[in-house]
């Protein structure tokens, strides 16, 4: 199917070809939920943890002894119970990463961008260079009619690209061969670049995959 193709003054200037089966597919709910539920478990560091009874220092000698105080026996000042004690069943360290197969994965993608597709979000830019001046994306975004969270994906890796995009906070930049599934599907305007258009329709084209 084809498409308009913008300048970056927001003018049609042509028009681009997008794959059927990568922007026209069927769309799978369950495995964009699996999908986005991994990428979002994948975030998730791991690195909690609280100190269990082991893990206290002191209470090595017995608080009082056995029997004849009156008092409850106890065995250590560190036991869960008292003030300052270890931690009941607390939080470890633990790995939440979530492991898809590729198959999955590109099939959760091709989904993604027929989802964007089919809702009208997606629009394809001509390639385009800046000197590094936040101002110059944001006329671009503008121009584009980008108003709410939105992300650029091109073909090349742009340094000066990367530096400017970052200081606008409603706008996402990702390089077409490390393409986010997370920040296509929260972002509610796909800007592709016409040569990024090009590397997607290869890269995650059913035929060529199931080849591969």
């Amino acid at each position: 199917m084809k498409t308009d193709k913008y300048s970056i003054d927001g003018k049609v200037v042509g028009q681009v070809e997008l794959a059927d089966d990568v922007f026209g597919a069927e769309v799978n709910d369950v495995l964009i939920y699996e999908f986005i539920k991994a990428a979002n478990a994948n975030l998730h560091q791991g690195t909690h943890k609280t100190k269990e009874r082991s893990d206290v220092n002191g209470g090595g000698s017995k608080p009082w002894k056995q029997k004849g105080t009156g008092r409850a026996r106890s065995g250590s000042s560190r036991s869960p119970i008292w003030v300052g004690g270890g931690t009941v069943f607390g939080p470890r360290p633990r790995d939440y990463n979530i492991y898809l197969p590729k198959k999955m994965k590109q099939a959760a993608y091709r989904s993604l961008f027929s989802l964007k597709a089919k809702e009208g979000l997606i629009k394809v830019v001509e390639d385009f260079d800046v000197n590094g001046k936040t101002k110059e994306v944001a006329a671009v975004g503008k121009a584009l009619d980008v108003k709410k969270k939105g992300i650029l994906i091109t073909s090349s890796e742009n340094g000066l690209l990367k530096r400017a995009i970052r200081n606008i906070p409603w706008f996402l930049y990702n390089n077409v061969m490390r393409i986010s599934g997370r920040d296509v599907f929260y972002s509610r305007n796909i800007i592709i670049t016409e040569s990024a258009v090009k590397t997607i329709n290869e890269r995650y084209a059913k035929v060529a995959h199931d080849e591969s």
